[in-house]
């Protein structure tokens, strides 16, 4: 009797018992089932949160290049619309010579409309030449006559470099311009310091904001104007003692073409006279044709622009004295420079008359040459020298 009562009492423990583990292992189930849930929401969560740095990052590498994509775009409409005045230039210059000649056929009537029109040229051609004396020193009256000697200072640096004085400052420094494309420029005390074995530790060095092309630079009055590498005709204005770029401009037509064909990196030849700031470049419209341009060196403005007789073609080097561009050609192996064509911007020299120069005692080629006008010499380099012409002048006939 005690036995069945304890049977009786046992069953139904043993089945609330067997009904809570059930229930524990279904709550433990149900546990392990959220905390997988809970690792895949995590998982996807950080998926997705590199996901989306991996969008912004990809976002900001977009947005730099259509940044630098607009920049460059600005800098094609500057040299587009510098192109499109040029042209509009050369346009109204054909014009005239298309209303020139379609006079010389016309009736009796309009043979003295014809006369005319000459005389009417003939005075503004007048005019034009009493604006360019008053506008050039006139009184500049020189002309080269012969180079007398030659000094090598140093041979130090690249084939392809220049270096100068500041014909428009006091003191003696000297700068060196290594290499066609650079951003450094070395400044000396004086050229018994750039002369001294160890001459870069005792130079003073200016960094560039932007790298330079060729050779062409010019320093004038503290300033660096040189043509910015990597576009087509802009011509940057440095600050040298201050370090800052303070203007700059696109020269119409240049850059196109080398202003040199035996120094191709040379595209635009700044060079510096008794006047002030000249460019030098050709044009593929003038036929490799050399053109000079005046430049206003504190307003970076045009002031006039001449198309020369003197071919690019074998040219090696420019240099503009005394209002007149005196342009040295060479053959493309190198051998003697000379001088061989020569152009007055104000008629003042007959150019015909004049003997070919050669430069003495030297076999080779310029990579640039620069008239100092204070010193009336020619800072030149060559294959990596730098030199000094003494030049012999004469009056103008």
């Amino acid at each position: 009797m005690v036995v069945l009562q304890l049977r009786f009492l046992l069953v139904p423990f043993l089945t609330s018992v067997m009904g809570a583990a059930q229930y524990m292992m279904q709550d433990a189930a149900l546990m392990n089932y959220i905390d997988r849930r809970f690792l895949s929401l995590e998982k996807r969560l950080e998926k997705c949160n590199q996901d989306i740095l991996d969008y912004v990052e990809e976002f900001r590498d977009f947005s730099k290049m259509v940044l630098s994509r607009l920049a460059g775009l600005n800098n094609y409409k500057a040299e587009v619309k510098s192109e499109v005045e040029n042209l509009l230039t050369r346009i109204e210059r054909a014009q005239r010579d298309i209303d020139y000649f379609g006079s010389v056929t016309d009736s009796n009537t309009c043979i003295e409309v014809h006369e005319d029109l000459v005389k009417q040229q003939l005075f503004e051609e007048a005019e034009e030449k009493k604006k360019l004396k008053l506008m050039l020193n006139a009184s500049c009256d020189h002309m080269l006559a012969g180079i007398k000697s030659l000094k090598i200072v140093k041979k130090t640096g690249d084939k392809h470099g220049c270096w100068m004085k500041d014909p428009g400052k006091k003191h003696t420094k000297i700068y060196l311009l290594n290499g066609s494309v650079n951003n450094v420029i070395l400044e000396f005390a004086n050229i018994m310091t750039f002369m001294e074995s160890n001459h870069t530790l005792k130079a003073r060095r200016v960094t560039l904001p932007f790298a330079w092309e060729g050779t062409g630079h010019i320093i004038y009055q503290g300033f660096l104007f040189y043509h910015r590498y990597g576009s087509l005709n802009k011509i940057i204005k440095f600050n040298i003692q201050k370090r800052n770029i303070t203007d700059q401009m696109l020269l119409p037509g240049a850059g196109r073409i080398p202003a040199y064909q035996l120094s191709p990196s040379t595209k635009i030849d700044l060079a510096i006279d008794e006047q002030g700031l000249w460019a030098i470049h050709a044009e593929p419209e003038t036929g490799g044709n050399i053109v000079i341009t005046k430049i206003n060196h504190i307003t970076m403005a045009v002031e006039h622009t001449w198309d020369t007789s003197c071919n690019s073609k074998d040219a090696e080097a420019a240099f503009m004295a005394c209002n007149t561009l005196y342009v040295v050609y060479n053959f493309p192996s190198g051998g003697t420079s000379r001088i061989q064509c020569v152009y007055d911007v104000l008629d003042a020299v007959n150019t015909y008359e004049i003997p070919v120069l050669h430069f003495p005692k030297r076999q080779g080629s310029h990579s640039s040459i620069h008239y100092n006008p204070k010193e009336k010499q020619l800072f030149a380099w060559g294959d990596g020298s730098q030199i000094i012409y003494k030049l012999h002048t004469k009056q103008k006939v």
